[in-house]
């Protein structure tokens, strides 16, 4: 169809674009190449890896996940491109070969079912980006903009990320547009409509007939095509690289070596011992891994994780969306000096998110669990923190007590060890040393064992275990924090000292090389922090054990009928800690012992793996909450009392401090917050309460409900 010149003309092009996009996309893999490797498998089992980012990207669920209108549309745009790379093969070919070859494409069922699906892809792909443009450029929609304290890179701030939307989004339009174009000066030089190209068809009767119309025709196929050489070599620098992004960070994805998903609340260990190690954390990009400089090449830039974020949704400086966004303009500038092995030249906290946002942070994960590409910003924040803590010795000035705490006194409190079980005073609580033959081992943890508010749950969960007639024994005085405050905070050789301590000390007591896991002796802790800490960092050191959480124990107690269902008078409602839930997938038993009794369970409308933070993680119970529109904890607490619930329950010690010393807390109508194992204990109470009043021959009843606990 083209003329000798255009055809030759083609070929420099086509050569010349394919060089320089060659060029850049080198650049890209080399500059993510930079990267440090970890030690959490990435390239394990690559085919299946590859197979599964490419299943995950053409699924689309994790895009399904929030923002229904949007991914509607969006939809519209990659299934559309993704088919539209076969026909823009057939474009270039109706084009370069003979029309008597290219016209036997045009025949058949085949035929008919191309140009039905490529005409419908046309319409599609124009409908899905105009709503895009339309909302970006005109309706600015809340979720996509970035808050005051917001830290964006020059680049940025210069009207980088508008200018490069509008250039990809003026190349879709322009692209599809001139196709539709080309197939419809097509069809008017023909004088005729297809019935697979209505929209085509259209357009052509609008035109009109006449054999001048191939002039168009040559026209708009140099717009479609033109449009593709013109853009491949910027593809590189554009948001559009996330098509490639994408499936790569999903075929990178942390996996065991069976390729099981690593759940979140695993951090990538940090080898203390390696005497040839000049770093420790990330102060510059490259002390990244190389997974999360991919982390900027896969952003979308939708905003999601920031949108989820409790300390940018509460005004503060963090947002998880800007890191990535400011990690990606800084690549653009820097990329050839970067590529070639040149130290990027400045820290991280100088372009992409400032000490004040780091230090925001809960590591509640939910911008990892929303982000649709799988970027991992709160792994980065970790980094930042490790390099901070460990070689810079800058963090917030009230960690340094809960760092001395632990330190010295094996807590975050600082109390004593010598205090750790009174706790139990009144109790029958007996020690591994009393009660060697124990099957449950309950780590009893910090809070559990210092703070007023937690002993009351560690007391509740004695009596459920006691009532259960469960055999079980506490470390008592050998116990000593997890280390998970500080590690959170980016103290890893603070966490490495109480760790390998409780490592030695768990080991001893736990592992029988006669049994395998599956029958060793059971943990049982009442905090998800300590949960995760046992679970997922304790086998970095050699600490693998079966942990539960205690709702999960209380379900299964209640199932085995060893001790009666829960029943409550009052409405009540469910808190999810992000440690449990959201960072372990542990959602339902809590539930199931709340619904137990037939009760239903009225849910927040952020729940489950959706559910907003306390603010007390990532060692910020220990800090004060940084500058903002106001506190975390408050808008949860709000969200709560929002429901109508007379009780919210929740299942982390730290959770329960949180909203119970929310501003509303303290009214007179304000919903009590306790822990599910007081709740439970309650019950129990209320019931041996009743017998015993039964027992003594006197009249009356007892009532299930909590009032004037």
């Amino acid at each position: 169809m083209l003329s000798i010149p255009e055809k030759l003309l083609f070929v420099v092009l086509a050569a010349a674009s394919a060089y320089l996009s060659f060029i850049g996309f080198r650049r890209v893999v080399r500059v993510i190449a930079r990267g440090q490797t970890g030690q959490v498998p990435r390239l394990n089992q690559l085919p299946r890896r590859v197979f599964d980012g490419i299943t995950r990207t053409l699924g689309q669920s994790t895009v399904f996940r929030a923002r229904p209108v949007a991914s509607f549309f969006h939809s519209f745009i990659f299934y559309g491109f993704i088919l539209y790379l076969l026909v823009n093969v057939v474009d270039a070919l109706n084009g370069l070969l003979p029309p008597s070859f290219t016209a036997r494409l045009g025949f058949g069922v085949l035929g008919d079912l191309y140009r039905l699906v490529a005409d419908v892809l046309t319409f599609l792909i124009l409908v899905g980006m105009v709503y895009f443009l339309v909302r970006r450029f005109f309706v600015k929609p809340k979720t996509m903009q970035f808050g005051a304290r917001v830290k964006l890179h020059e680049d940025v701030k210069a009207g980088g990320v508008k200018r490069d939307s509008l250039i990809v989004g003026g190349f879709i339009l322009l692209h599809i547009g001139s196709r539709l174009l080309a197939e419809s000066f097509l069809l008017a030089s023909h004088g005729h409509a297809d019935p697979y190209q209505p929209l085509a068809s259209a357009v052509a009767g609008l035109i009109g007939s006449g054999d001048g119309r191939v002039i168009g025709y040559h026209v708009f196929w140099w717009g479609a095509i033109g449009m593709i050489l013109a853009f491949l070599p910027y593809f590189p620098r554009s948001k559009h690289i996330h098509l490639f992004g994408a499936p790569s960070k999903f075929a990178l994805a942390r996996r065991t070596e069976e390729l099981k998903p690593v759940p979140t609340g695993v951090l990538e260990p940090v080898d203390l011992e390696d005497e040839a190690a000049e770093q420790f954390g990330a102060a510059r990009i490259e002390h990244l891994r190389f997974p999360q400089i991919l982390d900027a090449y896969a952003c979308i830039q939708c905003n999601r994780c920031a949108n989820v974020c409790p300390a940018n949704q509460t005004g503060k400086a963090l947002s998880p969306a800007a890191l990535e966004i400011n990690k990606r303009y800084e690549l653009n500038r820097i990329a050839d000096a970067f590529a070639d092995g040149e130290e990027s030249p400045r820290p991280l906290i100088e372009f992409a998110l400032p000490a004040e946002a780091v230090w925001a942070c809960t590591t509640c994960g939910a911008c990892m669990e929303v982000c649709p590409v799988g970027c991992e910003q709160m792994i980065d924040i970790v980094d930042i923190r490790r390099d901070l803590v460990m070689m810079q010795g800058e963090f917030p000035a009230e960690l340094q007590t809960a760092f001395r705490g632990m330190e010295r006194s094996g807590n975050p409190w600082g109390i004593g060890q010598d205090k750790r079980m009174e706790w139990a005073d009144g109790l029958a609580v007996p020690t591994v040393a009393e009660n060697p033959g124990f099957e449950v081992l309950f780590w009893v943890g910090c809070a559990g064992s210092y703070d007023p508010a937690a002993q009351k749950t560690t007391r509740a969960m004695a009596r459920i275990l006691e009532q259960a007639k469960v055999n079980y024994a506490v470390l008592g005085k050998g116990e000593k924090c997890t280390g998970d405050p500080a590690r959170r905070a980016g103290n890893e050789y603070l966490y490495y000292q109480l760790a390998s301590e409780n490592v030695e000390t768990l080991n001893a007591v736990l592992i029988d090389e006669k049994l395998d896991k599956g029958k060793s002796k059971l943990v049982l802790t009442t905090c998800p922090h300590c949960f995760n800490a046992l679970l997922n960092d304790y086998p970095q050191l050699g600490g693998d054990y079966r942990v539960t959480h205690h709702t999960e124990l209380i379900a299964r107690l209640m199932a085995e009928g060893r001790i009666p269902p829960f029943e409550l008078d009052e409405s009540i409602t469910y808190h999810d800690p992000c440690y449990l839930g959201r960072h372990n997938g542990v959602y339902d038993a809590p539930r199931q012992v709340l619904e137990s009794g037939g009760a239903t369970v009225i849910e927040m409308e952020r729940s489950r793996n959706d559910s907003f933070c306390c603010g007390a993680g990532g060692a910020q119970f220990w800090k004060e909450e940084e500058e903002g529109d106001g506190r975390v904890s408050n808008e949860r607490f709000d969200e709560a009392v929002a429901t109508g619930a007379q009780v919210i329950a929740t299942g982390c010690p730290f959770c329960k401090v949180m909203l119970s010393s929310s501003d509303g807390a303290d009214g007179e109508a304000a919903p009590q917050v306790l822990d599910i194992a007081q709740l439970v204990a309650m019950r129990l109470d209320n019931i041996q309460a009743l017998f015993d009043h039964h027992a003594r021959a006197a009249g009356g009843s007892a009532g299930a409900g909590i009032s004037g606990d």
